[in-house]
C-alpha cells in the first residue's frame, strides 16, 4: 500500500500536473475526490487544516503535507526519481528548470484563470485573462522554436523535466477557453512529443493532434 495520497479534483489542471508525474514515475498512490467545484470542499475547514491556502493539489507522504504544484513535483523528483532525470543536479539544468517552473506559477495563472472562468461561470474568460495566457504562450512558443532548432525537443534540454510537466497542462487545456492551437505551432510539436512519453495520461479538453 502506498503512503502516498493525493487531494485530488478531475478537472483542476495543478492535479492533472501531480497525477502526470505520479504516472510517468510509476508510483502508485491513493487518490481522495474532493469536490472543488460547485462545493468548494477545497476551502472547508477539514481541508484547511490541510493547506491554509484553500487551494489544491495537496499530496501528504507519510508524516508530510505538502501543498502548491510545483513544490509537490520538485519532492517527487527528488524522493523517488531514481533516475535524476526529471530534476537534474546541474546548475544550469537546475537553474533552468527552476526558471520554468516559477513562469508556470506566474505567468500560467492568468490561463488557469481563462480556463476556469470559461468552465464554471455564465461570463466565461475574461478578456485581460485570455490576453496575458496568449502573450504567455507566446513566449514559450518563441523558446520552443529556438529549441526545436538546436535539436531539442523539450524546455531544458534533450530529455523532459518536471519543467515540462509544469508547463503542457496549461497551454494543452486552453482550448477550453477559446485559445486556437494554430498560433503556435512550435508549441504543438512539443505538445506533440511530451503525448509520447512513457506513462503519459491524458485528461478532458487535450487534443489528439495528428
Amino acid at each position: 500500500m502506498s503512503n502516498l495520497i493525493l487531494y485530488n479534483y478531475d478537472l483542476d489542471e495543478g492535479c492533472y500536473r501531480v497525477r502526470l508525474l505520479l504516472s510517468i514515475l510509476k508510483l502508485p498512490y491513493e487518490a481522495i475526490a474532493i469536490d472543488m467545484e460547485p462545493g468548494r470542499e477545497h476551502q472547508q475547514p477539514h481541508m484547511l487544516a490541510l493547506n491554509p491556502t484553500g487551494s489544491l493539489p495537496i499530496l501528504r507522504d507519510g508524516d508530510l503535507t505538502l501543498f502548491g504544484t510545483e513544490a509537490i513535483l520538485a519532492y517527487l523528483t527528488r524522493a523517488y526519481d531514481k533516475t535524476g532525470q526529471w530534476l537534474p543536479l546541474d546548475p544550469v539544468e537546475f537553474g533552468q528548470i527552476q526558471q520554468w517552473l516559477g513562469f508556470s506559477q506566474g505567468h500560467l495563472h492568468h490561463a488557469v484563470q481563462a480556463r476556469h472562468q470559461a468552465l464554471f461561470t455564465p461570463e466565461g474568460a475574461t478578456t485581460g485573462d485570455r490576453a496575458a495566457a496568449r502573450r504567455a504562450f507566446r513566449i514559450m512558443d518563441d523558446h520552443m522554436t529556438l529549441q526545436q532548432i538546436d535539436g531539442a525537443e523539450f524546455f531544458v534540454g534533450e530529455t523532459p523535466t518536471i519543467a515540462d510537466i509544469a508547463l503542457v497542462a496549461s497551454f494543452a487545456l486552453s482550448r477550453d477557453f477559446g485559445q486556437d492551437h494554430d498560433e503556435f505551432p512550435a508549441l504543438r510539436r512539443w505538445l506533440r512529443r511530451v503525448r509520447k512519453l512513457g506513462g503519459f495520461m491524458t485528461m478532458p479538453g487535450i487534443p489528439d493532434y495528428h
